[in-house]
């Protein structure tokens, strides 16, 4: 084995543990529950075409996700590892693009530290554990964004084929919010016009968009109108006061956040790179700041919408850790930051977990021993960072922390397994009733509550057989289970029902069983 394709192996190895965890999952409910849920319909009704809770259409997404999951559930086995495995894939393939754009834009050395940023960075790896359309979508914008760099220098049609293909793809995984990525491309793609008359791209358009054509043809019949229209009705509703409706500051303090502990070094890359680069390059300086800034202008804002440039924020990231350490007034700030305060803050809040609050956040033994362990090699690893004299070496001493941390959190459980409450009593009460070969209803007719709903998603994914969806309990028959919420309208007698399972964990759903 020659060196260069062990260097390779090791590159790649680095990033399993951020990756992949093979112990019991769980899900949440929105997102990934509803989306995973939907996927359980699909292959339990056979129906690939209409996205549906219980009976009734929904239409305010494409079927894109959904899709995906049933389909490697179809061919892999229908396990939450397996749901998980489209976003997994596309945090992959993300990681590699970051790579290949470091190459692209910053140059060919030392870009695995750009994926190692990226893969230790908050945002990048919840998302790489949530089993919905986000990582995708980041990862198509993040190719697309590649293909329109390398078009630069190289003019090979493929990656005209590929900037014209991620629109249409990207399209079908989040339809509307395509826009954001665009516009931000604008002014580039207006200065090389050249590119969108080329007939390659056009021929990727259509390619891209072929999923969503295909889909559309087949689901129009079973609707009163065109599914374009369901789709801008949705955007009409993002558009305006909502849920999710923030200030138009929101980013601005959300994005440092969520890209935590790598931020402050975006920021100083970015501004080192306005002051002393003589030609800014657009796609690590006004690409991100454009697309911020039109996030910032839509009235609906999550912390998801940012990670479509978590790739070019890691590349900043690089460049402002660089940076930091050429100017000396901020490298004594960073080495002292680093090697004295961070260290007796970590064992601060480990002496305040056990003191405090280690009742309220109820880790198991597991999480808690992953979690202790890898901020204590941290704290020992920044209290050695004033040893190294190298860039490198200092980039990589700080890199181990962030990496241990978010490997301790991967294979603790905790963003795997983020039900495991409910996930083990519904599993006890499947395995004590024999549940596995018999279907379990739902009597949702009074559940119209956010937070029964919520819970009812997780019940439902790791309730082994689905049944029906009834209005009342008349509608049970005997012998047949369903999960209920008791309230004024439903009361469950014990001479007619047996409640099978009624705990804190499940509140308000309890598991009841219709008597002979």
């Amino acid at each position: 084995m020659n060196a260069k394709l062990k260097n390779s192996i090791y590159k790649t190895i680095i990033f399993f543990p951020l990756l992949f965890y093979f112990g019991k999952r769980s899900y949440i409910a929105y997102d990934e529950g509803f989306y995973a849920l939907q996927a359980k319909w699909m292959l339990q009704n056979n129906n690939w075409v209409v996205p549906v809770w219980w009976d009734q259409f929904v239409l305010d997404r494409t079927i894109g996700i959904q899709f995906l999951i049933a389909k490697c559930q179809q061919i892999f086995g229908e396990t939450a590892f397996i749901a998980h495995l489209p976003s997994t894939v596309a945090a992959i393939l993300m990681l590699f693009l970051t790579y290949k754009l470091h190459q692209e834009l910053i140059g060919r050395k030392d870009a695995i530290f750009s994926a190692l940023i990226l893969g230790t960075t908050y945002i990048w790896l919840d998302f790489a554990h949530l089993a919905t359309q986000d990582m995708i979508f980041a990862c198509l914008v993040t190719l697309g964004t590649y293909s329109l760099a390398k078009i630069r220098k190289d003019k090979n049609s493929l990656y005209l084929l590929i900037f014209g293909s991620w629109i249409g793809l990207a399209f079908f995984m989040k339809t509307f919010l395509i826009a954001i990525p665009l516009l931000s491309l604008l002014p580039y793609l207006i200065y090389k016009r050249q590119i969108i008359i080329k007939q390659f791209f056009w021929l990727g358009i259509f390619i891209g968009f072929l999923p969503f054509l295909i889909w559309s043809f087949y689901i129009n019949p079973y609707l009163d109108k065109n599914i374009i229209f369901y789709l801008i009705d949705k955007v009409n509703t993002l558009s305006v006061n909502n849920t999710f409706t923030n200030p138009i500051y929101y980013y601005f303090w959300n994005i440092p956040v969520n890209f935590l502990p790598w931020s402050i070094f975006s920021l100083i890359g970015l501004i080192y790179q306005f002051r002393d680069t003589k030609q800014t390059n657009y796609f690590l300086v006004y690409y991100p700041l454009l697309f911020i800034f039109i996030l910032s202008l839509f009235s609906t804002k999550t912390p998801y919408y940012s990670l479509p440039i978590a790739s070019i924020l890691s590349l900043n990231a690089f460049l402002g850790f660089k940076a930091t350490l050429k100017i000396n007034q901020l490298k004594v700030i960073f080495l002292q930051l680093t090697s004295k305060i961070i260290p007796v803050l970590i064992f601060f809040s480990i002496f305040i977990y056990f003191l405090l609050i280690k009742e309220s956040i109820n880790l198991n033994f597991k999480e808690e021993v992953f979690l202790i362990t890898g901020f204590f090699i941290s704290a020992f690893m920044l209290i050695t960072i004033t040893n190294y004299k190298k860039f490198r070496s200092i980039l990589l001493s700080f890199l181990v922390c962030p990496y241990l941390i978010g490997s301790c959190m991967v294979q603790s459980g905790l963003l795997t397994d983020r039900s495991r409450n409910l996930r083990e009593i519904v599993e006890y009460i499947s395995a004590k009733e024999g549940l596995h070969n018999k279907t379990v209803n739902v009597i949702s007719n009074n559940s119209n509550v956010d937070d029964a709903n919520s819970k009812l998603i997780k019940i439902l994914l790791i309730t082994p057989n689905l049944g029906k969806d009834f209005r009342n309990l008349n509608e049970l028959k005997p012998n047949e289970y369903a999960w209920i919420v008791e309230s004024n309208n439903i009361k469950i007698k014990s001479e007619n029902y047996q409640i099978i399972a009624s705990d804190k964990d499940l509140d308000p759903w309890k598991l009841i069983k219709k008597k002979i």
